[in-house]
Protein backbone atom coordinates (compact mmCIF):
# COMPACT_ATOMS: atom_id res chain seq x y z
CA UNK A 1 0.00 0.00 0.00
CA UNK A 2 1.38 3.40 -0.97
CA UNK A 3 1.37 6.46 1.28
CA UNK A 4 -1.33 7.98 -0.95
CA UNK A 5 -3.52 4.87 -0.46
CA UNK A 6 -3.01 5.14 3.30
CA UNK A 7 -3.95 8.83 3.32
CA UNK A 8 -7.01 8.25 1.14
CA UNK A 9 -8.18 5.35 3.28
CA UNK A 10 -7.71 7.11 6.61
CA UNK A 11 -8.78 10.68 5.86
CA UNK A 12 -12.27 12.08 6.37
CA UNK A 13 -13.36 14.62 3.77
CA UNK A 14 -15.14 17.45 5.61
CA UNK A 15 -17.31 20.32 4.41
CA UNK A 16 -17.62 23.32 6.75
CA UNK A 17 -20.78 25.44 6.70
CA UNK A 18 -21.17 28.63 8.73
CA UNK A 19 -22.39 32.10 7.75
CA UNK A 20 -19.55 33.84 9.62
CA UNK A 21 -16.29 33.98 7.60
CA UNK A 22 -14.12 34.20 10.73
CA UNK A 23 -15.81 31.15 12.20
CA UNK A 24 -15.26 29.17 8.99
CA UNK A 25 -11.60 30.22 8.92
CA UNK A 26 -11.05 29.37 12.60
CA UNK A 27 -12.70 25.98 12.20
CA UNK A 28 -10.71 25.23 9.06
CA UNK A 29 -7.47 26.20 10.81
CA UNK A 30 -8.35 24.01 13.79
CA UNK A 31 -9.15 21.03 11.56
CA UNK A 32 -5.95 21.56 9.57
CA UNK A 33 -3.95 21.24 12.80
CA UNK A 34 -5.30 17.70 13.03
CA UNK A 35 -4.18 17.03 9.45
CA UNK A 36 -0.67 18.37 10.10
CA UNK A 37 -0.09 16.76 13.49
CA UNK A 38 -1.45 13.27 12.98
CA UNK A 39 0.89 10.36 12.38
CA UNK A 40 0.51 7.57 9.82
CA UNK A 41 -1.54 5.41 12.16
CA UNK A 42 -4.18 8.02 12.98
CA UNK A 43 -7.06 9.25 10.85
CA UNK A 44 -6.81 12.60 9.16
CA UNK A 45 -9.38 15.31 8.61
CA UNK A 46 -9.27 17.01 5.22
CA UNK A 47 -11.36 20.16 4.63
CA UNK A 48 -12.65 19.93 1.07
CA UNK A 49 -14.84 23.02 1.01
CA UNK A 50 -16.62 25.82 2.82
CA UNK A 51 -20.22 27.00 2.52
CA UNK A 52 -21.78 30.28 3.69
CA UNK A 53 -25.35 29.02 4.02
CA UNK A 54 -27.51 25.95 3.71
CA UNK A 55 -28.12 26.40 -0.01
CA UNK A 56 -24.40 26.45 -0.71
CA UNK A 57 -23.86 23.49 1.65
CA UNK A 58 -26.36 21.33 -0.25
CA UNK A 59 -24.83 22.36 -3.59
CA UNK A 60 -21.30 21.52 -2.38
CA UNK A 61 -22.41 18.22 -0.86
CA UNK A 62 -23.83 17.26 -4.26
CA UNK A 63 -20.62 18.33 -6.03
CA UNK A 64 -18.00 16.91 -3.63
CA UNK A 65 -19.76 14.18 -1.60
CA UNK A 66 -17.92 14.80 1.66
CA UNK A 67 -18.00 12.15 4.34
CA UNK A 68 -18.82 14.71 7.04
CA UNK A 69 -20.58 18.08 7.05
CA UNK A 70 -19.98 20.38 10.03
CA UNK A 71 -22.81 22.89 9.93
CA UNK A 72 -24.13 25.74 12.07
CA UNK A 73 -27.82 25.48 13.03
CA UNK A 74 -28.73 29.16 12.66
CA UNK A 75 -27.93 30.96 9.42
CA UNK A 76 -29.85 33.35 7.17
CA UNK A 77 -31.59 31.89 4.14
CA UNK A 78 -31.66 28.11 4.32
CA UNK A 79 -30.58 27.39 7.89
CA UNK A 80 -28.45 24.48 8.99
CA UNK A 81 -31.37 22.45 10.28
CA UNK A 82 -33.23 22.51 6.98
CA UNK A 83 -29.98 21.88 5.10
CA UNK A 84 -29.40 18.89 7.38
CA UNK A 85 -32.84 17.51 6.47
CA UNK A 86 -32.06 17.86 2.75
CA UNK A 87 -28.59 16.35 3.07
CA UNK A 88 -29.77 13.35 5.09
CA UNK A 89 -32.75 12.80 2.76
CA UNK A 90 -30.57 12.75 -0.36
CA UNK A 91 -27.28 11.41 1.03
CA UNK A 92 -28.08 9.45 4.21
CA UNK A 93 -24.53 8.06 4.38
CA UNK A 94 -23.04 11.53 4.90
CA UNK A 95 -22.44 12.29 8.57
CA UNK A 96 -23.83 15.68 9.67
CA UNK A 97 -22.43 17.36 12.77
CA UNK A 98 -24.34 20.43 13.93
CA UNK A 99 -21.93 22.85 15.62
CA UNK A 100 -23.68 25.87 17.11
CA UNK A 101 -23.78 28.36 19.99
CA UNK A 102 -27.41 27.58 20.78
CA UNK A 103 -27.94 24.68 23.18
CA UNK A 104 -31.70 24.90 22.69
CA UNK A 105 -31.23 23.72 19.07
CA UNK A 106 -30.11 20.22 20.07
CA UNK A 107 -33.45 18.44 19.78
CA UNK A 108 -34.31 20.25 16.53
CA UNK A 109 -30.92 19.24 15.09
CA UNK A 110 -31.41 15.60 16.03
CA UNK A 111 -34.98 15.69 14.68
CA UNK A 112 -33.59 17.05 11.39
CA UNK A 113 -31.36 13.99 11.15
CA UNK A 114 -28.06 15.28 12.50
CA UNK A 115 -25.70 12.51 13.55
CA UNK A 116 -24.16 14.65 16.28
CA UNK A 117 -24.67 17.96 18.07
CA UNK A 118 -21.82 20.01 19.53
CA UNK A 119 -21.55 23.42 21.08
CA UNK A 120 -19.10 25.93 19.62
CA UNK A 121 -16.24 26.17 22.05
CA UNK A 122 -16.17 22.45 22.78
CA UNK A 123 -12.77 20.81 23.19
CA UNK A 124 -10.90 20.31 19.93
CA UNK A 125 -10.46 16.61 20.72
CA UNK A 126 -14.24 16.28 21.11
CA UNK A 127 -14.75 17.84 17.69
CA UNK A 128 -12.07 15.64 16.12
CA UNK A 129 -13.51 12.48 17.68
CA UNK A 130 -17.03 13.38 16.55
CA UNK A 131 -15.92 13.99 12.98
CA UNK A 132 -13.88 10.77 12.88
CA UNK A 133 -16.59 8.59 14.49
Amino acid sequence: MTNQDLVSRQSKRVLICDDEPRTRQALKTLLLTREVTCDESSSMIRVIGEARDGYEAVRLVKAFLPEVVVIDACMPGLDGLEATRLIKKNWPEIRVVVLTMYADQQQAALDAGADAFLMKGCLAETLFATILA
